[in-house]
């Protein structure tokens, strides 16, 4: 079973990421997860986090000579912040247990900040919130990166653009590019329509002058994807619920839609299911070929053959320069809730992080059905399941 497990605070030492059931010999150098990283980090409407931090991945453990070794793999990014947060941060006790620098009793309204406190019994949010930022977020693309390189292998590509930001659509070209990312990431808001970026960087201006956040929604495409995986056997197996579980573990991601998703609910069936035609040239998909690709690429739990298509959306981030409402934990007195350091909109980076998020949910669905130690063995069982879909015959 491939599985990712992070770990680290926000303003810690270090975030650790770890990759357990990547096969070995797969080829892999930093610089297959460090573009990963930077392009999280890109973003018109960022907060001051990004200009110091400039993430680079350290393999701790795993790789060897550029290839995977089938052992977990274990990697570091260090965080640059910690020099200035250790005092705060530091997990060594206090003498005399004097209240640390900034303590945060007042929870923000829309963050976990309260919930965490009394859940985990804490007086000072701190120890929730710095688990619970999105940047924990990087280990997960650094893991997500080895995934994608593995995906690669086999003509499987995602990419990811911002369809909509602070109350602005942007236009979906009838033609995408073959290559979403090498254009998208072009934009400061990683969007294909360059009129609706412009009136939303004007609405990101008006929130940071008000000290308001915005939020949006991103479209996740991952291409070249066989038929047949996932399963619709059981409902733990089914790869649609997998993915919208994944990607609504993102921090602040509120909704995730395949396909045409909550519009299919206002439709009549004739106007929401794909027809099939024989097409003797798209192995992957069993020599057919469906006419649209309304289902987004998922029938039953299992993958049809289509692209796989996913909108995810995004609340406004909870932390306010212009604080709502709360109480003071310690007097229970009504209070403004702390401004920690925030962006106006993560909306682009959300994007980065769900197509992280899907690379490594259809990765361990390929891995389920390809099985496999080495890379060479798993193309073995994948080029002789594509043959069999090949060579089938009416029955």
């Amino acid at each position: 079973m491939l599985r990712i497990t992070t770990a680290g605070e926000s303003h810690g030492p270090a975030l650790i990421s770890v990759l357990e059931g990547m096969v070995a010999g797969l080829p892999l150098v930093a610089n297959d997860v460090d573009v990963e990283l930077g392009r999280r980090q890109q973003g018109y409407g960022r907060g001051r986090r990004m200009k110091i931090e400039s993430d680079h991945v350290e393999f701790l453990s795993g790789v060897r000579g550029g290839q995977t070794l089938g052992s977990p793999i274990a990697m570091m990014i260090q965080n640059r912040d910690w020099k200035n947060w250790q005092e705060i941060m530091d997990p060594a006790p206090r003498p005399g247990d004097p209240e640390r620098k900034r303590v945060v009793t007042r929870p923000r309204p829309g963050h976990v900040d309260l919930s965490g406190m009394l859940k985990y019994d804490r007086d000072d949010a701190r120890d929730v919130l710095e688990r619970a930022s999105a940047r924990e977020t990087t280990a997960r693309v650094a893991a997500a990166a080895i995934c994608k390189r593995f995906l690669r292998e086999f003509d499987i590509t995602l990419g990811s653009h911002i369809i909509h930001l602070g109350g602005v659509d942007a236009k979906r070209s009838s033609r995408m590019p073959d290559d979403i990312n090498a254009v998208s990431d072009q934009s400061q808001l990683r969007t294909l329509d360059p009129d609706a970026e412009k009136e939303m960087i004007e609405r990101i201006d008006a929130a940071k002058a008000d000290g308001n956040t915005l939020g949006g929604i991103a479209e996740v495409v991952c291409d070249g994807v066989p038929v047949g995986l996932g399963s619709h056997v059981s409902w733990d197996r089914k790869l649609d619920g997998r993915l919208a579980a994944a990607l609504m573990s993102i921090p602040a991601v509120k909704a995730v839609e395949i396909g045409l998703g909550v519009e299919a609910a206002k439709r009549k069936g004739s106007d929401v299911h794909d027809e099939i035609d024989p097409d003797d040239s798209n192995v992957k998909a069993g020599r057919v070929r469906r006419r649209t690709n309304r289902a987004g690429g998922l029938e039953g739990g299992i993958t049809n053959g289509e692209q796989i298509v996913l909108h995810v959306s995004m609340k406004p981030i909870s932390t306010l320069m212009r604080p709502l409402g709360t109480i003071d934990m310690k007097t229970r007195e009504p209070a403004q809730a702390v401004a920690e350091r925030s962006d106006v909109t993560a909306v682009p980076a959300m994007g980065v992080i769900a197509e992280a998020m899907t690379a490594f949910i259809v990765a361990q669905a390929f891995l389920e059905k390809f099985g496999g130690d080495s890379l060479a063995e798993t193309r073995r069982n994948y080029s002789s399941y594509i043959a069999s879909l090949g060579d089938r015959k009416g029955r």
